[in-house]
């Protein structure tokens, strides 16, 4: 309601009820149904797809930093997206193929050096950081050889922006969510297997690895689409799973808590980076980074302590 309220020119919460159900002035139904309600889809369906990859993540490698963006996951769908639209020059469809290609070759790496290890310690945490700087500097030499124009544009989506959102945007995003869902349907009670350790979860029929790489495979899917669109929205991914467990006060993988957490986080974050200083609007990525930095820091603080 807020979103679809708030802006330069102001709707009540009627107005905006009624230019939704076709019933308010033309310029009430230009603004909400072209501009306002794309950006509030496109935050709804980017944060839970990148709340649910971060759920999967962190239920295959045990480990509460396990996230796409920590491990380089997010980082190898950005180099390849910027490739894709700095070098090949491509757009839509194509932008979203270079970031899944991207992704998978991360996460198909990370599934081979921690092959047959344990997972849930920080040596594994620090070989994904590791990973996310090398992308990080492969962005920044193809943003440094591109025209000043298009590196413009490039450095505005790498920073985690839903500014140009379309309702094109947000079909091809729900889009990686529907197709996603019959995987993490089936996959639910895999990932309960996995939470009881690699053991266990062989006593119970699973064959360890190859689930890992299927349900890791539908996480790319959802990490992909949401960053070939919006770039990289930094920490949802990291906090979103741990927020929804608590909310809903179990153990369980608790996917579709972590999908509405997930979308309520990078609205919340959207509006303030809208709103929260008259005038001037950032990147919704610069707010999640603001927020989830300082939860970073207290994991990896709690985690020296024990």
């Amino acid at each position: 309601v807020a979103g679809l309220s708030l802006g330069d020119y102001a709707l009540a919460p009627g107005e905006a009820w009624a230019a939704l159900t076709g019933a308010g002035d033309a310029l009430d139904r230009t603004v909400l149904w072209e501009l306002r309600l794309p950006r509030a889809a496109l935050a709804v369906v980017v944060g839970a797809a990148l709340a649910l990859a971060g759920g999967v993540f962190q239920t295959v490698f045990a480990n509460p930093l396990a996230s796409p963006d920590l491990l380089g996951v997010s980082g190898g769908a950005t180099v390849a997206a910027v490739w894709a639209l700095l070098v090949a020059g491509a757009t839509g469809a194509g932008v979203t193929l270079a970031a899944f290609a991207g992704a998978a070759v991360v996460a198909g790496g990370l599934l081979a050096l921690t092959r047959g290890r344990d997972l849930s310690g920080h040596r594994f945490v620090l070989t994904g950081v590791a990973v996310a700087f090398m992308a990080s500097g492969a962005v920044g030499y193809l943003l440094s050889r591109a025209q000043v124009r298009a590196a413009q544009s490039a450095l505005v989506w790498t920073a985690g922006s839903l500014g140009a959102a379309r309702w094109g945007e947000v079909a091809l995003v729900a889009g990686a969510l529907v197709l996603a869902l019959p995987g993490l349907v089936a996959g639910g009670r895999v990932l309960r297997a996995l939470q009881l350790g690699p053991l266990a979860a062989t006593g119970l029929g699973v064959r360890v690895e190859r689930a890992r790489a299927a349900v890791l495979a539908v996480a790319v899917v959802l990490v992909a689409g949401a960053t070939s669109v919006v770039g990289p929205v930094a920490f949802v991914a990291l906090t979103a799973p741990p927020l929804a467990r608590r909310t809903v006060g179990t153990g369980s993988p608790a996917l579709p808590a972590v999908a509405a957490v997930g979308a309520a986080i990078v609205l919340a974050a959207d509006l303030v980076a809208q709103h929260a200083v008259p005038g001037v609007a950032v990147p919704t990525g610069v707010v999640t980074g603001a927020v989830g930095a300082p939860y970073l820091l207290w994991l990896l603080a709690r985690g020296a302590r024990s």
